[in-house]
């Protein structure tokens, strides 16, 4: 039996986050620390390797993993031979050229025509700055780009940014936005077919908990007078689940998943109508 090891950030809230979504998702993963480099699900199917987010997509192409989580950006930049498999819908961030405050740039265009530009992505750097035409000598920095155009350093720096706060608090003012990034899956080329098939249900998974996120579990007792009406504002996946309740046939058992931001209009709406005994549950899993 092949065992599909998986890479996942050694670090910081991504890694937290895609650590709870696995084992979330069913993964039976045992407890670890800062310090833990590797660990195995007890059913011996599932390895997750701990590795820099830089990383991941090389440790693919070598063939020491088999699956990663990591982001859109990096993969971008490396220009990886991997195959995208699935985007998370979080970890959002924008790659931005950024002056400073005071530099009279509006946009691009108005950048002289040789610059020094400072990032931690070269290859997409260059890439831009070849496209609209202008002389960068790129400086690759591994943190603190912000900085650098302070320092004088830089004239330009080309960063992630999710919120902007950064730039901001440095004095620094965006002018273009390069791409946009997310966390993504990705697995390396060539999985024989038992890999594929465990790489094909751990996205099932995955999904099911990303679809569960902002949905919640909703029971109610209503009259049965009153379920037409019930319908047209609890649709549910496909539409409520009704059952009968032993000792009221005038009654009967409403079960549905609803959006967690209309819970509230829904208990409105089923009290109006005569509902009781509702009760509101989380949704862990949603296979659709």
């Amino acid at each position: 039996m092949e065992m599909l090891k998986i890479a996942i950030p050694n670090k910081g809230r991504l890694s937290e986050k895609i650590y709870g979504l696995l084992s979330a998702a069913g993964l039976n993963f045992p407890s670890k620390d800062e310090r833990t480099l590797q660990v195995t699900t007890k059913d011996k199917k599932y390895s997750i390797i701990f590795v820099r987010t830089a990383d991941i997509p090389k440790f693919l192409e070598d063939g020491v993993a088999d699956v990663g989580f990591t982001g859109f950006d990096i993969v971008t930049e490396l220009n990886s031979d991997v195959d995208k498999i699935m985007d998370l819908d979080f970890g959002y961030c924008e790659m931005v050229v950024a002056v400073k405050e005071e530099d009279s740039y509006l946009n691009p265009e108005d950048l002289p025509a040789s610059l020094k530009v400072a990032t931690s992505f070269p290859n997409i750097a260059k890439e831009y700055f070849k496209k609209i035409g202008k002389t960068a000598k790129v400086i690759e920095v591994s943190g603190a780009t912000e900085i650098t155009p302070r320092l004088g350093l830089a004239d330009v720096v080309v960063d992630i940014t999710s919120s902007g706060s950064t730039l901001k608090s440095n004095k620094l003012r965006v002018i273009d936005k390069i791409l946009e990034s997310t966390a993504i899956v990705i697995a390396r080329k060539g999985l024989s077919v038992e890999l594929k098939k465990k790489t094909d249900s751990l996205l099932i998974a995955l999904k099911s908990v990303l679809d569960a996120r902002d949905k919640k579990y909703l029971m109610a007792h209503v009259p049965k007078a009153a379920l037409s009406k019930i319908k047209e504002f609890l649709p549910g996946l496909s539409a409520p689940t009704v059952m009968t309740l032993m000792d009221d046939e005038n009654s009967v058992v409403v079960h549905v998943v609803v959006d967690s931001d209309k819970v509230f209009d829904s208990i409105e709406h089923l009290k109006a109508l005569g509902g009781k005994g509702i009760l509101i549950m989380t949704v862990d899993q949603m296979v659709r």
